[in-house]
C-alpha cells in the first residue's frame, strides 16, 4: 500500500497553482513569444517566418511610441491617486465613526458595479449635452469635447478608472491596518503626537508591504486598461486615448496582424516586469537583501 511522505505535502498542495500558471501564463506566453516572429499579413492560415522584422517594424511604428506614451500616461495620472487617495480613505474609515458600514458600502460600490456600464454612464456625462457640460455651461464657459478633444480624451477615461479602483484598494489596506498593534497608537497618544505624525511614524512604515502591493497591481491594472477604452473613445480622436492594450487588440482582431500584436504583447509583458521590479525594490528591498 502506497504510504504518503509528509515532506511532499508542500508539493501537493502547490500543484493545482502550478498546473494553473502553465496552463494560463507559461503555455499561452511561450506561443505568444513563437507568434511574435512570424508574419500574418499576407496570408493568416500560413504564417512566414520572418524573425526579428515584427519588432523592428515596431520599434519604426510611430503609432507604437504614441500609444506607449499615453500608457505611461495613464501610470503617471492613475497609479499615484490610486495609492495614495484609497489609503488615506481606510484610515479615515478605520476610526471610530458613526455610519461606518455605509460608508464602506458606498465607496465600495464602484468596485460591485461592472465596469462597462460604468463607462457607458461616464459616456453620457462626458457627451456634448451630457450632464457636465450642462454645469460649464452655466458657468458661462463653452461646452469641452470630454472625449472627442485629444487634450482631455484620456485624462477622462483615467478619471473613471480612479473611480472604480478606489474602494478596491481601501479594502486592501483596511485589512492590512487591522494588523497595526494598537500599543503603538497608544505610545503615540501618550507622547503627544497629533493625528498625521501617528499614522506617518506607525502606520505607514508597518503597511508598506501592502502599499507596494497596491502600487504594483494598480500599476498593472493600468497598463492593461482595455474595456473603457474600449466603450468610451475606441483609442481616439486621432489615437490620444490609444494605449498598447487596446493597439495589440486593434492589431490582433482587427488588423489580423497576429505577428505584430504578438510581438507587442512581449514588450509590454517586460515593461510590466520592469515596474513591478521597480516596485519591490523601492518598497521591500530588505526584505530580499541576505
Amino acid at each position: 500500500m502506497f504510504k504518503f511522505h509528509s515532506k511532499y505535502a508542500p508539493y501537493l498542495f502547490l500543484l493545482p497553482a502550478v498546473i494553473l500558471l502553465v496552463v494560463f501564463f507559461f503555455i499561452p506566453f511561450f506561443q505568444t513569444f513563437g507568434l511574435s516572429f512570424l508574419d500574418y499579413s499576407s496570408n493568416i492560415y500560413k504564417p512566414e517566418f520572418i524573425g526579428l522584422k515584427n519588432y523592428l517594424n515596431m520599434f519604426h511604428n510611430p503609432i507604437f511610441y504614441k500609444v506607449l506614451w499615453n500608457t505611461f500616461l495613464y501610470l503617471i495620472g492613475a497609479v499615484p491617486i490610486l495609492v495614495i487617495f484609497p489609503l488615506f480613505l481606510a484610515i479615515l474609515i478605520n476610526q471610530k465613526l458613526r455610519g461606518v458600514t455605509l460608508y464602506k458600502i458606498l465607496i465600495y460600490l464602484p468596485v460591485i458595479v461592472s465596469i462597462v456600464v460604468a463607462a457607458i454612464a461616464f459616456k453620457w456625462l462626458y457627451a456634448e449635452q451630457g450632464i457636465l457640460n450642462y454645469f460649464v455651461n452655466l458657468c458661462g464657459f463653452e461646452s469641452i469635447g470630454w472625449l472627442t478633444d485629444p487634450k482631455y480624451s484620456i485624462w477622462s477615461v483615467i478619471i473613471v478608472t480612479i473611480w472604480k479602483g478606489i474602494g478596491y484598494y481601501m479594502i486592501i489596506y483596511l485589512a492590512a491596518l487591522m494588523s497595526v498593534p494598537q500599543e503603538l497608537y497608544e505610545a503615540c497618544d501618550i507622547d503627544g503626537a497629533n493625528f498625521i505624525t501617528k499614522h506617518l511614524t506607525v502606520t505607514i512604515p508597518h503597511i508598506m508591504p501592502t502599499i507596494a502591493l497596491v502600487s504594483t497591481i494598480s500599476a498593472i491594472s493600468a497598463m492593461k486598461v482595455f474595456a473603457e477604452i474600449y466603450v468610451m473613445t475606441k483609442g481616439g480622436p486621432l489615437n490620444s486615448s490609444k494605449t498598447i492594450v487596446y493597439y495589440i487588440y486593434e492589431r490582433a482582431f482587427e488588423n489580423l496582424d497576429l505577428g505584430f500584436a504578438s510581438a507587442m504583447a512581449v514588450v509590454l509583458l517586460i515593461i510590466v516586469m520592469i515596474f513591478s521590479l521597480i516596485n519591490i525594490f523601492c518598497f521591500e528591498r530588505k526584505k530580499y537583501e541576505i
